[in-house]
C-alpha cells in the first residue's frame, strides 16, 4: 500500500501534530502545522492512527534542517523538534499549554513560552544511555524498546563524561555533570580505567558508591546543593535558577510566614523560601524519597526554621504533621500531577499557591480541581527548559477567589 499524503493540522500534546486520513485522526511526528506531507503509518488503534512524516511536500515556516543525523523517522526518539527553529518550537509549546488549559480547565492563557539559554543544543547535563546486546550505548526509538546506538548526542552538555564510542557490560550508563563541574557515572558496568580516571565518582544504580565521590555539588545563585548519584535535579543548566526566581517572585513570602514546600527533593525551593521567610517563620520541606531526604538534611542544616518531613505529600497532609494552616504553599509534583493532594492543600487555606509543573495536561487538570475548591489562577509563566523536545515547564500561582 502506498504511503498516503495528508494536510497537517495543529500541534498536540506529546510532540506530534494532528491530521486526518479518511476521517480518522492521525498523530503525525516530524512535521509542523500547515504542512502537506507523505506519512508512514506506525501504529493503528480503533480510535486513531500514529504516523511519521517521511516526505515533506509543502513545508511550513519554521522548518529547518535537523542538525542531528540520528533524528527523524525510525531513528532516535529522544527529540521531537530537531526539524523546528527554536523560536517556532516555543510557539508550538505555547499552543500546547493554551490548548490544555482551555480544554481541561476552561482557562484562557495568552502568554508566551520564555526562552532559556542555551535554547537549542548542548544543554542536557544528565544523560542516561541504554546499552544494546552488543554493548553499544544509545537511545531508544519513539514508543519502542529498540536501542539506536549513537556516536554523539547533540543535546548533551559538552562537559558530560564521554561514554559513547566504547562497549559497556551493563544495561544502562548515566552520565552527569554539575554546574560546578563535578562529574559522575551511574552504572553497574565495570568502568574502564581511563574513564574512571576522568570522572569524580562512580555510583552503582542501587546508590552504592564504587569509586570516588557519590554526589555532585550544584550551585544555584549563591547556594550550593548536594545531589547524590542519579537523584533528581533539573537537567537544563539554567533551569534551577530560572525556576527559583519565578517561584520566589510568585510566592510573595512575608517574614514570619508558614510555608510548605511539597515534593521538595533536595531542598532547592525550601532554601530560598526559608531565606525569604526569615528565622521567625516555619518552613516545612516534604519529600518521601530517602536519598533526596538525606541530601536535603545536609543542604538545609543552616536553617533552624525548616522542618523536614520524610513522608509522601498525601500522607503528610492527612496526618496533620504540617499543621492546620499555611500562608504559602509551593508544590513541584511528578509528571502525573498532584490530584490526591489538592483537597489537603486547600484545607490549609493558604493565601497563595505556587505550582511548578512539567506536564501541562496534569497542571490543567489540577487547576480545575483547585478552581472547584475556590482557588483561581492568578498568573502563569512557561519556560522552554527542554529544547528540541515537547516538554515545557510552567509556574502557576493561585489565589483564593
Amino acid at each position: 500500500m502506498t504511503d498516503p499524503i495528508v494536510d497537517v493540522g495543529p500541534i498536540a500534546h506529546g510532540g506530534h501534530c494532528v491530521a486526518r486520513l479518511d476521517g480518522q485522526v492521525v498523530f503525525v511526528r516530524h512535521t509542523l502545522p500547515g504542512e502537506r506531507v507523505r506519512i508512514h503509518i506506525t501504529d493503528r488503534s480503533k480510535s486513531f492512527l500514529r504516523a511519521d512524516a517521511v516526505e515533506i511536500i509543502e513545508p511550513a515556516p519554521g522548518r529547518v534542517e535537523a542538525p542531528c543525523p540520528d533524528a527523524g523517522p525510525g531513528r532516535c526518539g529522544g527529540c521531537d523538534f530537531q526539524h523546528v527553529d527554536p523560536a517556532a518550537q516555543r510557539e508550538l509549546l505555547g499552543d500546547v499549554v493554551r490548548e490544555q488549559l482551555r480544554r481541561l480547565a476552561g482557562i484562557t492563557w495568552d502568554g508566551e513560552v520564555e526562552a532559556v539559554e542555551p535554547e537549542a543544543l548542548g544543554w542536557r547535563t544528565r544523560m542516561q544511555f541504554a546499552v544494546d546486546a552488543d554493548g553499544r550505548p544509545g537511545l531508544r526509538k519513539h514508543r519502542s524498546h529498540e536501542i539506536i546506538p549513537v556516536d554523539r548526542c547533540l543535546i548533551a552538555h559538552p562537559d558530560l563524561p564521554d561514554v559513547l564510542g566504547r562497549r559497556w557490560d551493563a544495561e544502562s550508563v548515566e552520565a552527569i555533570v554539575s554546574s560546578t563541574g563535578d562529574t559522575i557515572l551511574v552504572t553497574d558496568a565495570s568502568i574502564p580505567d581511563d574513564v574512571e580516571a576522568a570522572v569524580d565518582g562512580v555510583v552503582a544504580v542501587d546508590g552504592t558508591v564504587r569509586g570516588g565521590r557519590g554526589a555532585v555539588t550544584e550551585r544555584v545563585l549563591a547556594a550550593d546543593f548536594r545531589v547524590s548519584g542519579s537523584g533528581f535535579w533539573q537537567v537544563h543548566p539554567d533551569a534551577a535558577a530560572t525556576l527559583v526566581e519565578a517561584v520566589i517572585e510568585a510566592a510573595e513570602v512575608a517574614e514570619g510566614d508558614t510555608v510548605l514546600d511539597l515534593y521538595a527533593g533536595v531542598g532547592l525551593f525550601t532554601t530560598f523560601l526559608a531565606d525569604e521567610a526569615g528565622e521567625e517563620s516555619v518552613v516545612f520541606s516534604v519529600e518521601s524519597d530517602r536519598g533526596a531526604s538525606r541530601d536535603a538534611r545536609r543542604n538545609l542544616h543552616d536553617f533552624p526554621q525548616v522542618r523536614l518531613v520524610g513522608e509522601t505529600v498525601e500522607r503528610a497532609l492527612r496526618s496533620g504533621s504540617l499543621g492546620d494552616s499555611a500562608d504559602v504553599v509551593v508544590l513541584d509534583p511528578p509528571r502525573t500531577g498532584a490530584k490526591k493532594a489538592v483537597a489537603g492543600i486547600v484545607d490549609l487555606a493558604p493565601r497563595r499557591i505556587v505550582y511548578v509543573a512539567c506536564d501541562p495536561a496534569a497542571l490543567a487538570r489540577d487547576l480545575a480541581s483547585f478552581s472547584a475548591r475556590g482557588y483561581a489562577l492568578d498568573g502563569l509563566r512557561a519556560f522552554a527548559l527542554f529544547p528540541m523536545t515537547h516538554h515545557v515547564e510552567c509556574v502557576a500561582v493561585l489565589v483564593r477567589e
